[in-house]
């Protein structure tokens, strides 16, 4: 182990803003317009699909406004007392303040800390940022009163608060029941998942155990291994050849969890204020860390982008879900005699759609990849609470005003959506080139009136 003298001087974080360009200025209104638009589409074209064949009910992932118009979310997992908390703290210079997160040998952090911006240095209570239905966290209201006593915001002026959230977690305490928490921990962990833009799971070099609960964590990953960073924290405690043996231990323990043909990248190095211990690495921690800092901004630089491809991808699966909806509704009206047991016919249905081509004619007739389609055992529980009778065709779900709801969200996938992108891409004014639906802000104007 190496000495720890030093710790009482402080490292020169100069590289810090340079890295995250804290001085430069962003072009605030091309992105609320960008905003808007993506806005303005999701509300038009794909929730009303979403609300007719009740979507939310199979995948338990509604989107609001907040969501949309939502900074980056950059979420902090890893066992306890690896230096999650120390490295926002880091990042953020709370060091010595009075909103530092506490950190400590022992498991410290038992909340779920969101920290965002705010005009002045204030902490919000979890009731009240589940009831805001302005920020993108009322959904967490389903995991219970224990869990938002649990959740805890902080809001303060910062630069990079301005574009980016900050979420830390309760860390992994093996052999720790979940009931013990009193709240669904790794439900909560999934919600925040799915929505994270950049995921860090840090690691103590002298830690490196995979538990159950571990493994429980990288399951919830798969899927999302694109936005995972993994962080070798606390690097300069070790001397080189250690930390070599460390890194080797990490990826032989993390392998059979990441089931990828290109792992994670790993950044090396020590996440708090101090300098770096005597004869380390430090010129390869530096690098580390403005290399990670780099990754951080490119999320930051490409949010819009991915806020687009994120309401595309879910369009995507709104649209094959209501096309499944409507395979099962024309089967089950096919399938109807004046004779028949409703109950009967359509529980056969249910239970063997391969009988009845559900599956494969969406395929057979729509561009659906096989690989985008649902589980068949997730239909089965979404007709036990909602009956075949509540559902139209999509043959029958159109307006001659409104126009019909799949050719609006398939306009929304391949012309409006991809259009919003090249826009914001090339640098145009977003939206200007497809007005012709929605007026862009405009006043729309009414076709069935003479003029």
């Amino acid at each position: 182990m190496v000495n720890e003298d030093f710790t009482s001087v402080l490292r020169d974080k100069s590289h810090i803003e340079e890295t995250l360009r804290f001085a430069t200025e962003e072009k605030a209104a091309d992105y609320a317009a960008a905003v808007q638009r993506l806005r303005k589409i999701y509300h038009s074209s794909i929730k009303p699909m979403e609300q007719a064949y009740k979507y939310n009910e199979l995948r338990q992932h509604e989107i609001s406004d907040g969501e949309i118009t939502s900074k980056p979310m950059v979420l902090f997992l890893g066992p306890w007392s690896v230096g999650k908390s120390s490295m926002i703290n880091y990042l953020l210079g709370l060091n010595d303040s009075p909103y530092q997160l506490y950190t400590g040998a022992e498991p410290t952090t038992s909340e779920f800390t969101v920290i965002m911006h705010g005009e002045k240095i204030r902490s919000v209570e979890g009731i009240v940022m589940a009831a805001d239905s302005s920020r993108s966290f009322s959904p967490l209201e389903k995991f219970g009163q224990n869990f938002l006593e649990k959740l805890i915001g902080i809001e303060m002026p910062h630069k990079l608060l301005e574009r980016v959230t900050f979420v830390d977690t309760p860390g992994i305490i093996e052999n720790r029941k979940q009931q013990e928490r009193g709240y669904p921990f790794n439900d909560v962990c999934q919600w925040f998942i799915d929505r994270a833009d950049l995921i860090f799971v840090v690691f103590d070099p002298t830690k490196l155990d995979v538990g159950l609960e571990l493994e429980m964590l990288f399951r919830q990953l798969k899927g999302r291994e694109s936005q995972i960073r993994i962080i070798l924290n606390k690097a300069d405690n070790l001397a080189t050849q250690d930390l070599m043996r460390v890194y080797g231990a990490l990826f032989w323990s993390l392998a059979p969890l990441i089931n990828v043909t290109e792992p994670p990248r790993v950044y090396v190095s020590s996440f708090w204020p101090y300098d770096y211990a005597p004869d380390t690495s430090r010129d390869l921690f530096k690098r580390e860390e403005i290399s990670l800092l780099e990754d951080l901004n490119q999320v930051i630089e490409n949010r819009m982008e991915n806020k687009i491809a994120f309401i595309r991808q879910h369009g995507i699966r709104v649209r094959i879900h209501g096309l499944l909806v409507d395979r099962y509704v024309q089967t089950f009206k096919e399938k109807m005699s004046f004779f028949s047991d409703p109950e009967l016919v359509f529980k056969e249905i249910v239970d063997d759609p391969d009988k009845f081509y559900i599956f494969k004619s969406i395929l057979a007739k729509t561009n659906v990849s096989k690989f985008d389609l649902p589980n068949r055992d997730a239909y089965r529980d979404f007709f036990g609470i909602n009956a075949i009778t509540n559902f139209k065709p999509l043959s029958s779900q159109c307006s001659y005003i409104g126009g019909c709801l799949l050719d609006k969200i398939e306009k929304a996938i391949t012309n409006e959506l991809p259009a919003l992108l090249s826009s914001i891409n090339s640098g145009k004014q977003p939206g200007l080139s497809s007005c012709e639906a929605t007026g862009c802000g405009e006043k729309p104007k009414n076709r069935y009136r003479k003029n």
